[in-house]
């Protein structure tokens, strides 16, 4: 029944955001995983609609931050204010106390108020002059980035890119889907139209049930075979980490619930690895840094 849900949802969402069902079925597979997602492209491609409609199929309170320059980690955890007839402080939270939360064109802040997004992002809480506050369940952060090389970024360093589960590109839509997108009316006019699929209970019962697909010792002895390549190799800088490890895992059991089944397959790993390993990664040749060729040596090996 829930299944059959989230394929309304996704039936949807693909009404908006036209030819990208794939990256649709990625971006709902890092959230139903409990992780954080990283959509990079260029601006006008659709990042900040696809945010919009994973909230509203989802059901989820949502608030949109605007990352610019000037931006201050009081402007999204909160500030304490002094109250005369208490005298004492009120904390009065942020806009990052919701469900969902769309960090739009984060390397647009400094690194200062980047930061302010790791604590919440790894301990579902913010801490405030010696107070820790949690936050709702379930949790996510959707950031949009525009390219690094564009004028007025900061690239977001390695402790923040790692607390991001996954990294999509949407990318051009194919000539039918952007044809139909010129021919239609603004497709993002039709996100009130929306209808959650599913409540908040619904959603924290599909996250236990994608803990509990099955994940046999033959796939953790596959998926030790490409960490430990990654580490090993001399082709990267550095491999990937434990927390990485756990991100591929729980991800697969995701994409294995999306398509109906109660346990992993080598498939669901290699489908997933990809976009959870790009931005952990640094060739060492530059050259191969992008693209399938930082991936490919991963995708190659062969399965136990």
């Amino acid at each position: 029944m829930l299944k059959e849900k989230i394929d309304e949802g996704i039936r949807q969402a693909s009404e908006i955001i036209l030819g990208k069902e794939k990256k649709i079925r990625l971006a709902l597979a890092c959230l139903l995983a409990r992780g954080h997602l990283l959509i990079e492209d260029l601006p006008g491609i659709g990042k900040t609609t696809l945010s919009h409609v994973l909230a509203s199929i989802l059901g989820l309170k949502y608030q949109r931050i605007q990352f610019t320059s000037d931006l201050l980690p009081a402007d999204i955890l909160g500030v304490s204010i002094y109250e005369a007839e208490n005298q004492s402080f009120r904390f009065h939270p942020g806009p990052i106390f919701a469900q969902m939360i769309l960090a739009d064109e984060i390397n647009r802040a400094t690194p200062k108020a980047q930061s302010a997004l790791l604590e919440a992002m790894e301990e579902q809480q913010v801490s405030i002059e010696g107070s820790s506050y949690p936050l709702p369940q379930p949790f996510f952060i959707i950031a949009t980035q525009n390219p690094n090389d564009q004028v007025g970024t900061f690239p977001l360093p390695e402790s923040q890119l790692d607390r991001f589960m996954m990294r999509i590109e949407l990318g051009y839509p194919d000539a039918n889907a952007e044809r139909a997108l010129l021919n239609g009316h603004q497709h993002r006019d039709l996100i009130p139209q929306l209808k959650a699929v599913i409540n908040t209970a619904e959603l924290l019962q599909i996250q236990a049930e994608i803990r509990n697909i099955t994940v046999s010792p033959a796939i953790i002895e596959y998926l030790q075979v490409i960490l430990d390549f990654s580490r090993n190799s001399p082709l990267y800088l550095h491999g990937l980490s434990p927390r990485a490890g756990l991100a591929i895992l729980h991800c697969a059991q995701s994409w294995a619930w999306l398509h109906k089944r109660g346990y992993v397959l080598p498939e669901d790993i290699q489908q997933v690895l990809p976009y959870i390993s790009q931005h952990r990664l640094q060739a060492t040749d530059p050259s191969t840094q992008q693209g399938d060729t930082l991936i490919n040596p991963l995708l190659e090996l062969p399965v136990p």
